[in-house]
This record gives C-alpha cells, sequence and structure tokens, in this order.
C-alpha cells in the first residue's frame, strides 16, 4: 500500500501542475506551449522525456556483455543534438512549424508530406506502445500484483492519468511536467545507487574506485571491426541516432518548438544533448555495482540484463526506501516519454492528417481516440505474449525511421525534384529491402549490422528519390535554406 500511495501523490502533483499550467489553454497552448517555453525547463525535462522506461531497466543490464561502451554512442549524441541544432532548428524556426512534417509538403510534395506523417504516426504509436508496455509489465509483476490490481486496470488507469493531465494543456504542460519528472528519475537513480554503496559496505570513493578497476568497465573497441561495439560504429550511429530518432521525430522536437527564439531552442538542445554522457554513466555505473553485489551475495546473474534492476530494487532485497525509488523512477520515465509521445501523435493526426490545426473540438476528440488506441495496442502486445514477435516488431518499427531521414536529406542535400508519386512505394520498399539485406549479411558474411541499419535503410530511400527524380536538370529554389 505504501507504493500504491506514492504513486498516489505523485500523480496528485502532475495533477496540480497541469491545472496550473492549463489555464486559459488554446490549440497554439497544447500544440506550440504558446512559444513561451524557458529554454532551461525544455532542457532539463527533455532528459526525462528521451529517457524511456525501458532505458532505466536496459541500460544497467548492459554491462555483464557490453562494459560500459554505450557510452560510445552517447558521445556521438552529443555531435548529433549540436547537428539538429544549427541544421535543422533553423529550418523549423524559419518556417514557423508546428509539424515539422510540412517541411516536406513545401519542400517535396504533398505526398511526401503524408508519407513523412504516416510513418511517424505508425512509428511512434507502436513504437511507445512497446516501450510502455514492457514497463507495465515490470510494475505489474514486482508491485501491482503484489496489492492485487490486474494488468488491463493498470493500463487503463495509467494511461487514462496521462491523458487527463495533457488533455487540455497538452505541451505546454509537458514542459512543466517533465521537468518534475526529470527531477523524481534523477533523484531515484541517485538514490538507489547510494543504497546500494551502502550495501556493498562501501563509501563513495572506494564505490568509484571498484567501478573503475572492474573488468566490465571498458568503454572504447577500437580494436575490432565486426564488432557491434568498434568505436566509429557506435559514434557515428549515435550522430545519425539522435539526427533522426530527435530532430526528425516530433514528439522529440515538438516541446524544442516551443521556446521563444532559436537561439534559446538552440541552447536548450546543447545543454540536454551533453547532459546525455553523465546520467548513462551513472545507469552503467549501477549495473556494475550490481553485479558486484550479485556475486558478493552469491546470487546468480539474470539471463537476461533488463531483468537486473528490477531482481534487487523492485524485489525488496534492498529494503522498502529502494522499491519506492524504483517505482517512482520507472514511472517518471515511462511517463515523460509516453505523455510526448500522445500530445505528438495528436498533432501530428490533426495538423498533418486532418490539416485542421485550429479545430478545438477536433484535437479533444483525436487527443481521446489515440489515447484508447494507445491502450488497445499494449492490450494486444499482451495478448501476443510474445518475446520473439515483439522484438521483430520492434527492429521493424526502428526502420521506419530510415524513410525519414532519406526524404530530408534528399530535401536538405540536393536541389533536385522528387517524383512525389512515387515517393510512398519508395518509402515502404526500403525498410524491406534493409531487412532482407541485414539477413543475407548474417547468413553469408556473418555480420551482423548493429545501428547502422538507420544509415542504410536512409541512404536507400535517398537513392531511390535521386534515380526517379523528374527533371534531372531542373532544380528547385529553397529559400528556406537561405
Amino acid at each position: 500500500m505504501t507504493i500504491l500511495f506514492t504513486i498516489f501523490i505523485y500523480f496528485l502533483v502532475l495533477l496540480g501542475v497541469s491545472k496550473l499550467t492549463s489555464r486559459h489553454s488554446s490549440n497554439s497552448a497544447f500544440y506550440r506551449g504558446d512559444k513561451q517555453s524557458r529554454w532551461y525547463l525544455v532542457a532539463f525535462g527533455m532528459i526525462g522525456a528521451s529517457i524511456s522506461g525501458i532505458t532505466v531497466v536496459s541500460v544497467p543490464g548492459m554491462v555483464d556483455k557490453m562494459g560500459m561502451t554505450y557510452l560510445q554512442t552517447c558521445l556521438g549524441f552529443i555531435f548529433g543534438y549540436v547537428a539538429v541544432a544549427y541544421l535543422l532548428l533553423p529550418i523549423y524556426y524559419k518556417l514557423n512549424l508546428t509539424s515539422i512534417y510540412t517541411y516536406l509538403q513545401q519542400r517535396i510534395g504533398n505526398r511526401s508530406y503524408k508519407t513523412g506523417a504516416s510513418f511517424f504516426l505508425l512509428s511512434k504509436m507502436t513504437g511507445s506502445a512497446i516501450r510502455f508496455y514492457v514497463v507495465c509489465i515490470i510494475l505489474q509483476e514486482y508491485v501491482f500484483n503484489n496489492i492485487g490490481i490486474p494488468f488491463v486496470v493498470t493500463i487503463i488507469g495509467m494511461v487514462g492519468l496521462i491523458w487527463l493531465y495533457t488533455r487540455r494543456g497538452g505541451i505546454k504542460t509537458l514542459v512543466w511536467t517533465d521537468s518534475f519528472q526529470t527531477f523524481c528519475l534523477l533523484t531515484a537513480l541517485l538514490l538507489i545507487i547510494w543504497h546500494i554503496i551502502g550495501a556493498l559496505n562501501m563509501n563513495v570513493g572506494e564505490a568509484v574506485s571498484a567501478i573503475i578497476h572492474d573488468n566490465r568497465s571498458r568503454i572504447f573497441v577500437f580494436d575490432d571491426w565486426m564488432s557491434k561495439q568498434n568505436f566509429w560504429k557506435q559514434f557515428v550511429s549515435g550522430i545519425f541516432i539522435v539526427i533522426v530518432m530527435t530532430g526528425l521525430d516530433q514528439s522529440m522536437m515538438q516541446k524544442n518548438l516551443t521556446c521563444k527564439t532559436l537561439k534559446e531552442a538552440q541552447k536548450d538542445m546543447c545543454s540536454y544533448g551533453l547532459a546525455f554522457v553523465p546520467v548513462n554513466l551513472l545507469f552503467l555505473s549501477l549495473g556494475i555495482l550490481l553485479s558486484i553485489l550479485a556475486q558478493k551475495s552469491g546470487i546468480s546473474l539474470p539471463a537476461s540484463g533488463d531483468e537486473l534492476l528490477p531482481m534487487f530494487a523492485a524485489s525488496g532485497r534492498l529494503g522498502n526506501a529502494v522499491v519506492i525509488f524504483f517505482t517512482i523512477g520507472i514511472v517518471a520515465a515511462s511517463f515523460s516519454s509516453a505523455d510526448s509521445a500522445l500530445t505528438a501523435l495528436t498533432t501530428s493526426f490533426c495538423v498533418d492528417i486532418k490539416q485542421r490545426p485550429h479545430d478545438e473540438k477536433l484535437r479533444k476528440r483525436a487527443h481521446l481516440m489515440i489515447s484508447t488506441v494507445f491502450i488497445i495496442f499494449i492490450l494486444l502486445f499482451r495478448s501476443i505474449n510474445s518475446t520473439s514477435v515483439i522484438d521483430a516488431i520492434y527492429i521493424l518499427i526502428s526502420y521506419t525511421y530510415g524513410p525519414l531521414l532519406g526524404l530530408y536529406s534528399f530535401g536538405l542535400l540536393t536541389k533536385y525534384r522528387a517524383n512525389d508519386k512515387v515517393v510512398p512505394y519508395i518509402a515502404v520498399a526500403s525498410p524491406f529491402v534493409c531487412y532482407g539485406l541485414d539477413i543475407l549479411m548474417q547468413r553469408f558474411f556473418a555480420y551482423h549490422f548493429g545501428y547502422e541499419l538507420l544509415m542504410l535503410n536512409g541512404a536507400l530511400t535517398f537513392l531511390g528519390l535521386y534515380l526517379t527524380r523528374i527533371n534531372r536538370k531542373e532544380l528547385v529554389e529553397r529559400p528556406f535554406m537561405d
């Protein structure tokens, strides 16, 4: 009951913040925050919004097999955020966009615009639902089952609460709630680490020394080009992951576009981009400390790395305080990403698909409808109940960001006119070709693509657009690039 009471208080705070920030709300506030957001609040809140609940449980579990090599990707993130801040944000601000996919309409054509928005809607709905489902399964197993709450009630209740505190203020509310949730997430992370250090009978200095001298603390891999953990693969992939999954993702960009000026938005993006290295270093250090604790306690490490943190933090092995911290941390991480997704999906549906950005009744109905579809998707994944199927869906959905990379690259890097009529077919075919190439490379060359699949997918889309361009001599004017 202590956990349930803690979560109840947590949501009361969110609802209180929502009420304060959604006064005199309008479509402008819901979609754009009236462009009055303070850049430092956006930057702090984006840390939590970019760290999903899956990250909370997965990153600590990486260390047993991958060491700290994930930090190579995080270093790439920094350069990716700089690229988004100084290459994409100026275009979005100059065009005064509400939905970033409107750029595709102005540069390529209406079919390209609808294709980009549709890919986002499909990818974000499915990907966010899977992430939220995985987190809810963990909470259900370690928290809600113990107090007799069925899974269906858990899902409807949690998504319902997200709808409740975002339905009026939208993105204007999220700027504040995400800041609160980031604070809760980071506080919970530090307190869990503190309790684990105490369980190991160490002080902070001894814990740092133990992490540094642990054989799982390796960060850089330069000597194995075939490895997925090779530095250059991870680093370059990190750059493109941010460009695509932040710079070309409405849910990630929408809060950044609420800043008053381009300069403030750039400060916001570069600031939280720098935060990912120390934050993920903490998560990875937590994983090493948990592994040391397991060895010291004679406990076998779980087969899945995702079970490492829940095995200790949610099972009560470290006391009820850690259970509460873990619950708050994972709820904060999962909610700050899910609420952004639902708000962005509503925005894209109303602005891009229906093209009725000023229709307040449509926005309210769409927000409720998307929240309902979100619940249905989660319950569908529950009925599938197959890790292999869900993993396959998750992989295929991750491919769908590649066509967005190809579309924007063609628009930004060339002056050619694309054949807008064939764009949907190219965008759909590219992920399937990419998936086939991945299978062939594994079968005949024993080479496993990692994050570089994203770049390959984007390159295939770009190539298709280039080969099917309408007039090879006719170029388009791009005043928004001046």
